[in-house]
């Protein structure tokens, strides 16, 4: 008895504290300003000309609780939170089951949050996840229990929850699933998008139809478990046919969801934005983003690529002087894959490797007419290692070829014996210097791009190429300020030269070789079937590999990056390798319609040669094509220079 009255009075002692402790909040609520829910991460995308693009809590439809279908209401609630309209912001038996069944199993296997939790997590916290983040969860939590509500609270969560596919409230999400209003959904529609929010990468009937339907019927034994609805509507509804839109509205340009998550991702890395959104009342983003730009290579990459097809794409287009990204698409279809290959994905990079070996070259005393033989070659290392790379269709000139005509080609033996020549280290260094980071390995087939590398980190090593030299730093804000105007981050442009501008520009003319017609010999320049297309000067490089198609271009004024391939590493057809040069050159063309010619001015320290495009040599008459060349003064070509294989002997292996 001693002992009960003793447990007795300890329970007691909990009570009468949580009650105090329960007081003393109330109280200190009741004193505070109301929790502004309104404007909570409410995020304001505008554009490079400081034109609003997107704006909302991440939804532009808002629907009022009375305009949504029963069927969703019911479905959520009983799927997500039965006992909502009972607690306080927490089902505290709900929370000690979770915590029973994980000790239990071992596992993090039972969640526990609340609809007014979850709700207060989309609001304001969405980039941490630290104990100081919980923390903060339960004490807007209890803010929003106490300022607003439950139909207030729970139209604010069906109005910001993620459907999946850039989906964010329910009345986007029923357009988009259903093409139909939220109010007008019917129990199997309502049981089916209820699914989705708990993991939509899994659930989404876009994505996995037979694990969506799993969830739909989850949602529905819920129902029949809180005699909402009965086992034979239960039955009727898991059976009745979907017609799946998967579609949003006419005139949107779904594409720019790629760039927006690509913004959201970049802010969580910029340290003076707060964690916690509501410290600043909700966001005024100022990006790089271009519509025009976005619209173009949207549209192309839809004209270019089957609507049918499973083959994937990323691209981005980007001002090489600063390394601003106008446009970015980072998949196929985001209604069908949000995954974003531009922010996500490495591939092997192919051919597109050489300009950097071939910059590195021209650094060492290399022209536009160096030349090494092309001949099948293999190469001998110590212990007894042989490497034996061929070039595309194993088609070989048998003769010497200058630098230009190896890029005009893609010519594999080339670029390795330059590579084994030069060094290893050369071409990572160079690489490095502008803005590769992934890591590179030392070895002979390097410059065939065998290693992965980001379309980011492409685009930004390019672009030192582009604007003569200087490094740049890819990126899509800015600008960032709080709802008051305050800015709470500026971008400062930090670009540094780091190659020499006259190198850069003998290297930018080497690279018009890919399509110019003049460098048709014992093969055809990889580019030169679009040239037909071309009313601009542009420098351009592809790559390939069985599994990945790549195509980098530009002028002084735009770049643009595409890659095309599976991302599940299959090979790509025949056919499927003139995707990414279709997207390129439409794309560049329609952006710079009606634009001037706009290329390189030639440097003082240049001199201009005429000279047979495929030997190098100077030209004479004899030469049935002759091509103006250029080279820094003192490095002009002379009848006399030595094909490299004969000058360096057994400096390069054998």
């Amino acid at each position: 008895m001693k002992i009960l009255k003793t447990i007795g009075k300890i329970i007691l002692t909990f009570v009468i504290f949580f009650i105090l402790i329960r007081s003393c909040v109330f109280l200190y609520l009741k004193s505070t300003p109301k929790l502004e829910i309104g404007t909570a991460n409410n995020i304001l995308l505008y554009d490079k000309n400081n034109e609003l693009y997107f704006e909302g809590n991440k939804t532009k439809e808002w629907t009022p609780l009375k305009k949504i279908s029963k069927h969703i209401i019911n479905s959520t609630i009983y799927a997500e939170d039965k006992h909502f309209y009972e607690h306080n912001g927490f089902d505290y038996l709900r929370i000690l089951k979770a915590y029973l069944i994980n000790i239990s199993s071992g596992e993090t296997s039972q969640g526990a949050s609340t609809i007014t939790q979850q709700y207060a997590k989309n609001l304001f916290l969405d980039f941490d996840k630290t104990w100081k983040r919980k923390w903060e969860e339960m004490w807007y939590t209890i803010r929003i229990e106490e300022d607003y509500s439950k139909d207030e609270i729970l139209e604010g969560y069906l109005n910001t929850i993620n459907y999946g596919h850039g989906m964010y409230g329910i009345e986007n999400a029923s357009q988009f699933y259903f093409g139909k209003s939220a109010k007008d959904l019917n129990l199997a529609e309502a049981s089916m998008i209820t699914g989705i929010p708990k993991s939509p990468s899994n659930y989404s009937p876009l994505v996995d139809y037979d694990m969506a339907k799993k969830r739909q019927l989850l949602v529905l034994e819920a129902l029949v478990n809180n005699n909402v609805i009965t086992e034979e509507q239960k039955e009727e509804a898991y059976n009745t046919p979907l017609n799946i839109v998967g579609k949003k509205s006419e005139g949107d340009l779904s594409s720019a969801m790629y760039y927006h998550d690509a913004v959201l991702q970049e802010l969580e890395n910029i340290d003076s934005i707060p964690k916690s959104l509501n410290d600043t009342k909700g966001l005024k983003i100022y990006t790089t983003f271009s519509l025009d730009a976005q619209s173009t290579l949207e549209n192309n990459i839809n004209e270019s690529i089957p609507e049918d097809s499973k083959v994937q794409v990323s691209s981005v287009m980007m001002d090489p002087k600063d390394g601003s990204i106008l446009a970015l698409i980072g998949g196929k279809n985001y209604s069908e894959s949000s995954y974003n290959r531009v922010t996500e994905s490495k591939r092997q990079v192919g051919s597109t490797m050489k300009p950097y070996l071939y910059y590195a070259a021209l650094e060492h005393g290399f022209t536009s007419s160096t030349t090494f033989t092309s001949e099948k070659t293999t190469f001998s290392f110590d212990n007894n290692v042989t490497y034996t790379p061929k070039n595309y269709n194993d088609t070989y000139g048998n003769k010497p070829i200058s630098m230009a005509t190896a890029i005009a080609y893609s010519e594999n033996i080339y670029a390795v014996k330059t590579h084994l020549f030069l060094g290893e280290d050369a071409l990572i260094n160079i690489a490095k210097r502008v803005g590769i980071t992934s890591k590179l390995e030392k070895i002979p087939s390097l410059p065939l791009g065998t290693n992965e590398i980001s379309i980011t980190e492409m685009a930004a090593g390019y672009s030192a190429f582009a604007n003569l030299g200087y490094k740049v730093t890819p990126h899509l804000i800015a600008k960032v300020e709080d709802k008051d105007g305050n800015v709470l981050y500026q971008y400062k442009n930090t670009k540094r030269a780091i190659l020499n501008s006259s190198l850069c520009f003998i290297l930018n003319n080497m690279l018009t070789a890919t399509y110019d017609k003049d460098y048709i010999d014992y093969n055809y320049p990889t580019a030169v079937g679009i040239a037909p297309k071309m009313t601009h000067t542009y420098a351009l490089k592809s790559g390939t590999t069985s599994t990945d198609n790549w195509d980098i271009g530009y002028t002084p004024d735009i770049l643009t990056a595409v890659w095309v391939g599976y991302d599940d590493n299959t090979e790509l057809k025949t056919s499927e390798y003139k995707y990414a040069q279709n997207i390129w050159i439409n794309t560049m063309e329609n952006y710079l319609k009606d634009k001037k010619d706009n290329w390189y001015s030639v440097p003082d320290n240049m001199s201009a040669v005429l000279v047979n495009p495929i030997t190098g040599k100077p030209a004479t008459d004899n030469d049935p094509k002759k091509k103006l060349m250029y080279f820094i003064k003192g490095s002009e070509p002379k009848d006399t220079d030595q094909v490299f294989d004969e000058k360096i002997g057994n400096a390069i292996p054998s």
